[in-house]
């Protein structure tokens, strides 16, 4: 599991690193909010440390951008320990909030309670790039955003993520959403596709419903 911490006090960032790696943990630390931002857009971490008082931006600010693109665990460590400021994390979008002085020990505990919640969160999740679905609240996300689909599209889509990077063809598409058998020269699936492209893809530059000329359809990040 990999964890990224934010925090500009050097003894405090040393300490949770070498405390995180000695438990089992991939742990790296960022002293400053904006590069943290960067790493977690760019890199793949399980959870995420986040201190509130930084040098560039503060915590609560990189909070609320990362909510617009991750649904990452973050627990907040931070001196700041008002009720009403662990009430303004939470609303924010945090997990969980421990204040300084802290207890590695129940750290510890908290970060392995928050993962074993992500990993049966993920196990009824599907997601390519930005696009995550949660398939037992049967909701969809593009960047964060809610996404309003028919029940139909909804099974549509979650076809295509249980098979992306792979091309499906018309008829597999028909017998598995459908568990019908469509005729070969009907458009009914391509309707359906289109439509279904255009709640997904419209307004985004990268897309991710792709045509396959001659074959079929498949959700991949490269065409």
């Amino acid at each position: 599991m990999r964890i990224l911490i934010i925090e500009d006090e050097i003894k405090i960032a040393t300490y949770l690193v070498k405390g995180l790696k000695e438990s089992g943990y991939q742990a790296e630390c960022v002293h400053l909010g904006l590069q943290g931002l960067e790493m977690l857009k760019r890199d793949q971490y399980d959870l995420l440390i986040l201190d509130v008082m930084l040098p560039d931006i503060d915590g609560w600010s990189v909070l609320q951008v990362l909510r617009q693109f991750s649904k990452i665990p973050v627990i907040f460590l931070t001196a700041k320990d008002q009720v009403m400021d662990r009430v303004k994390g939470l609303e924010l979008g945090a997990d969980d909030y421990l204040a300084k002085p802290f207890s590695y020990i129940e750290l510890l505990a908290r970060i392995k309670s928050l993962l074993r919640r992500q990993q049966y969160l993920q196990e009824n999740e599907l997601s390519i790039s930005d696009l995550k679905m949660d398939m037992v609240g049967h909701k969809v996300w593009r960047s964060g955003n809610l996404i309003e689909l028919s029940k139909t599209e909804f099974n549509l889509l979650r076809y295509l993520l249980l098979n992306k990077e792979q091309i499906v063809t018309r008829r597999q598409i028909g017998s598995e959403v459908w568990n019908i058998n469509f005729d070969t020269d009907t458009n009914f699936i391509d309707v359906a596709v289109r439509r279904l492209r255009s709640k997904i893809d419209e307004g985004y530059e990268l897309k991710l419903i792709h045509t396959i000329r001659g074959l079929g359809y498949k959700i991949s990040v490269s065409s």
